[in-house]
C-alpha cells in the first residue's frame, strides 16, 4: 500500500468555555479532503514541516517544526470578535488537513505538497499552507501547475528567493523555478533589504514583475500592492521580513525589518483580495524563538489572513 501523503497531526488545543470558544474547536478535527470537499469547505489548513532547502541554501535549520508551533498557537486564539458571526462562518467551513510527509528530498516533497494543492485550487478552496522554509512556495506554485492554472505570485520577504539552484531546489530559488519553467504570470516582492539583495536579482526580479523596497513600504503602499493583485494570485509571506525583535524565531534573523503591525496590515490587505487564491506562510524556527513571540506572531498572521477572507463576505 501507498504511503499517505497527507499524515494528521497531534495538537493540544484548547476548545475553551461555551462562552469563550477557541479556534481549536473549529479546527482540533482533522478531516480529510474528500470529506472536506464535499462539506463546502472554503479553505483548508495543510503543513509542510521541510527544512532541507534551508540546510542546502546555508540558513539555520528548525523550520521544519514550524507548523507544529503555529498550531498551538492559532488554535489557542479566539475568533474575531469585532466581527464574530463572518468569522465563526468561515471557521464552519475550514479545515485542518494535516501535514505533507516530506521525506527530505526536496524536488519530491515539493511535488508532493503540489499534489495535495492540485484538487484544492481546482475547487476554488483557499489553501493555507504552514511551511516550512522558503522552499514551501515553489512546491505551492505546482498546486497550480496540476490545476492547469498560472498564478501571479506576491511575496513579502526581505530576500527576493530567484538564486540560481544548479545542485537542485533550495530555500532561496523557488520564484527563479517558476519564472524559468513558465510557470508564474508576473513576480512581485515587497520589503526586500537592499543590503541583503544582489544587484542582478533585483533586476531578474524587475525583468518578470516588480520589487518594493523596505524602506518603501508602508500602509499605503501595501494596499495599493494588494489591490493591484490579479487572479488567481499565489501569496507568500515570509517571517524574515520582519524585524527580529517581533519575530526572533527565523531561519534567517532581521536586524531592521518590518514592524509587527506593518506585516499584518499586509496579510489583512492581501486577504481582502478576490483575486488571491492561496496563502503560506514560512521560515518560522521554533529553535530560535523567545517565549514563543515568533509563533505567535505566525498564528496573528493566519488569523488576520482568515478576519479577511471573512470580510469579502
Amino acid at each position: 500500500m501507498a504511503e499517505p501523503d497527507l499524515l494528521p497531526v497531534s495538537v493540544s488545543a484548547p476548545w475553551g468555555a461555551p462562552d469563550d470558544p477557541r479556534l481549536g474547536r473549529w479546527l482540533g478535527r482533522q478531516r480529510d479532503l474528500p470529506d472536506a470537499r464535499l462539506g463546502g469547505t472554503r479553505v483548508v489548513l495543510v503543513g509542510f514541516p521541510s527544512d532541507e532547502g534551508v540546510r542546502r541554501n546555508g540558513g539555520r535549520p528548525g523550520a521544519a517544526t514550524g507548523p507544529a508551533a503555529i498550531r498551538e498557537a492559532l488554535f489557542a486564539m479566539t475568533p474575531d470578535a469585532s466581527n464574530y458571526d463572518a468569522f465563526a462562518a468561515l471557521l464552519d467551513r475550514t479545515a485542518d488537513l494535516g501535514d505533507v510527509r516530506v521525506t527530505g528530498d526536496v524536488e519530491a516533497d515539493q511535488q508532493r505538497l503540489g499534489d495535495v494543492l492540485t484538487p484544492i485550487l481546482a475547487d476554488g478552496i483557499v489553501p493555507i499552507v504552514l511551511g516550512g522554509g522558503h522552499e514551501t512556495a515553489y512546491g505551492h506554485v505546482l498546486g497550480y501547475v496540476g490545476a492547469g492554472l498560472t498564478p501571479e505570485i506576491l511575496n513579502f520577504d526581505a530576500h527576493a528567493d530567484v538564486r540560481p539552484y544548479p545542485q537542485g531546489a533550495h530555500s532561496g530559488s523557488p520564484f527563479r523555478q517558476a519564472i524559468e519553467a513558465g510557470q508564474c504570470a508576473r513576480y512581485r516582492v515587497a520589503g526586500l533589504q537592499p543590503h541583503r539583495t544582489a544587484r542582478a536579482h533585483a533586476a531578474f526580479v524587475c525583468e518578470h514583475g516588480g520589487l518594493v523596497w523596505q524602506h518603501e513600504l508602508d500602509a499605503a503602499r501595501v494596499m495599493g500592492i494588494a489591490a493591484e493583485a490579479r487572479a488567481p494570485t499565489l501569496a507568500t509571506f515570509d517571517l524574515d521580513a520582519v524585524d527580529a525583535a517581533h519575530a526572533p524565531g527565523v531561519s534567517a534573523p532581521n536586524a531592521s525589518g518590518l514592524s509587527a503591525s506593518l506585516w499584518l496590515r499586509a496579510a489583512y490587505e492581501t486577504a481582502r483580495s478576490p483575486h488571491v487564491a492561496s496563502f503560506d506562510l514560512v521560515e518560522m524556527n521554533p529553535t530560535y524563538d523567545v517565549d514563543g513571540r515568533t509563533a505567535r506572531l505566525a498564528a496573528l498572521s493566519v488569523w488576520t489572513f482568515l478576519k479577511g477572507i471573512a470580510e469579502r463576505g
